[in-house]
């Protein structure tokens, strides 16, 4: 059975996650500025339940969790800690309240951190900053029942056995709760699934496998190749990245994300597995709806 997911937003309906900026956060007194900031956490709380609710209410059996849940929660300036929040344990219980639903209704969440968290970075003090930020998401992951931490492989650096050295190597510096959530993900510019397959066979890091990333960026594997290999890194249920490309695969920039996903571009070899497939498409639960219709639809032709 295939659980397709839905990324971090909506795009029709009104659930929404609040923010602010580090320059707003700054000029606030610290007393106002950790007010301002529990309120946030508070209502992305709600938010996230309410987007857990429309999930289990339309059969969407992921959800990915915006890295800014906790807004700012790692900024070098304006960063805290949970426990400097006013609304510390209503926070906490709330987020919990959120980690219940999803067992209760047998959904799945997970996280995917922004670009700048790159493991295997020359500098640093951006590995310092992509470990602080690993942390804090895998503080949240506990109490939402989170089973993935998603990145990618980072850069090259003019030397891929090295740099892919140096990911290892930082992996001896995450606790325990990010190790077990960790995943790498190909990309489409730098790691194919055939570079990061034996780090994954090595360290136990399951593979999250982006069809539309390895289309774009090709190795000796095939699809189907592909699909096999990174299925035996999970020791749970697999998670998969499907997108199509926003003008076509002749296009100019076939890495660019289209508003929703053509049926065609869904691999065969995945649509009888038991895999989560996350669904990164602009059309947000629109495309996550269509897909899963035409998915039917396909399924049936095929039966008839």
């Amino acid at each position: 059975m295939i659980r397709l997911g839905l990324c971090c937003a909506f795009r029709d309906q009104p659930i929404k996650f609040a923010t602010t900026t580090a320059t707003s956060i700054a000029k606030m007194e610290r007393p106002d500025a950790l007010a301002k900031l529990s309120r946030l956490c508070l209502a992305n709380a709600e938010a996230l339940l309410a987007a857990l609710q429309y999930c289990a209410d339309n059969r969407i059996g992921c959800f990915r969790v915006n890295s800014q849940i906790l807004p700012l929660k790692t900024h070098p300036i304006c960063g805290y800690e949970v426990e400097e929040l006013p609304d510390r344990d209503e926070i906490v219980r709330r987020f919990k309240a959120c980690g219940k639903f999803v067992k209760h209704h047998k959904l799945r969440t997970c996280f995917h951190p922004d670009q700048f968290v790159v493991l295997n970075s020359q500098r640093p003090e951006v590995v310092e900053s992509s470990i602080r930020e690993l942390e804090y998401q895998a503080e949240v992951a506990e109490w939402i029942g989170a089973d993935v931490i998603n990145i990618h492989g980072g850069g090259a650096y003019g030397d891929k056995p090295k740099a892919l050295a140096d990911f290892v190597r930082n992996l001896d510096r995450l606790s325990a709760r990010v190790r077990k959530r960790l995943t790498v993900e190909n990309d489409d510019k730098v790691f194919t699934p055939d570079d990061l397959l034996p780090i994954c066979e090595a360290t136990g890091i399951p593979l999250v496998y982006d069809v539309h990333h390895h289309r774009c960026l090709p190795d000796s594997l095939s699809v189907e190749q592909a699909t096999t290999k990174a299925l035996t890194t999970w020791n749970r249920e697999p998670l998969f990245h499907i997108s199509s490309p926003l003008e076509g695969w002749q296009g100019p920039k076939p890495e660019r994300h289209h508003d929703f996903i053509d049926v065609n571009d869904f691999p065969a070899c995945w649509r009888n597995e038991q895999i989560t497939v996350e669904v990164e498409a602009k059309a947000k639960e629109v495309a996550v709806e269509k897909l899963a219709r035409e998915l039917i639809e396909a399924r049936l032709a095929g039966a008839g």
